[in-house]
């Protein structure tokens, strides 16, 4: 952590909240840290790269960023912590859970997300690349486009992903916009499959980031699993 320098958004107190942003930066999950400062101690990063913040040419890999925010969940000696990942911040969330020696995360929330090998599927990434560009808008800029391909290479996802979440006890919701065409419904329930302690949950008219094209849907079944 000390050779790296983290932009970090906090708001609200209470239990800890990580919330993770995909490729559309941290503006495509500002609902989701206002919905949870209003009784959580919210913690969300801008990954390094974003949004002209430093990103410095040894960091590179999904796993980097994943070590990154476990180091910072020890330093903060935060537990019990809720982790809300979008799309490729989903993959990064799903990393960190393989990762959790430390047992610091409590709860998993993965949404459309991003990560593993899955066979007949690709990751259709807005903008080009991944089998095609999704006709959804408000997708990653090309610098963004850029950064994440830093992180996740040309195929966007890990072969080896998918067989180690076996070992992920952590209970997980993974939430699916119905007309997701980045990674489809089905990606999804295969994704979920692997994860041990899963609930699948599929948001009617929304697309790959439910929280934003239908927050009042999606909010509800995040606050459902949670309890609150």
């Amino acid at each position: 952590m000390s050779e790296l320098e983290l932009t970090l958004t906090e708001a609200g107190a209470g239990q800890p909240v990580l919330v993770l942003h995909g490729g559309a930066g941290p503006g495509s999950v500002a609902n989701l840290v206002e919905h949870f400062a209003a009784d959580s101690h919210v913690l969300a990063p801008t990954h390094p790269g974003w949004e002209d913040t430093p990103r410095p040419e040894w960091f590179t890999g999904v796993d980097s960023l994943a070590v990154t925010y476990l180091d910072l969940l020890e330093d903060r000696d935060l537990s019990e912590v809720l982790v809300i990942g979008s799309s490729f911040g989903g993959w990064v969330a799903a990393e960190m859970a393989v990762r959790d020696r430390g047992q610091r995360i409590g709860r998993l929330v993965l949404m459309g997300a991003i990560g593993p090998e899955i066979p007949g599927h690709t990751v259709r990434v807005p903008g080009g690349g991944g089998g095609g560009g999704a006709p959804q808008g408000r997708g990653p800029s090309p610098a963004a486009l850029a950064t994440m391909r830093a992180y996740a290479g040309t195929s966007m996802n890990d072969p080896k992903l998918l067989r180690r979440l076996a070992r992920v006890r952590t209970p997980a919701l993974l939430v699916w916009g119905e007309q997701d065409q980045v990674v489809s419904p089905e990606f999804g329930r295969a994704y979920a499959a692997a994860l041990p302690n899963s609930r699948f949950e599929v948001i009617a008219g929304a697309g790959h980031i439910p929280t934003r094209e239908a927050p009042e849907a999606a909010l509800a079944v995040i606050d459902g699993f949670l309890g609150r």
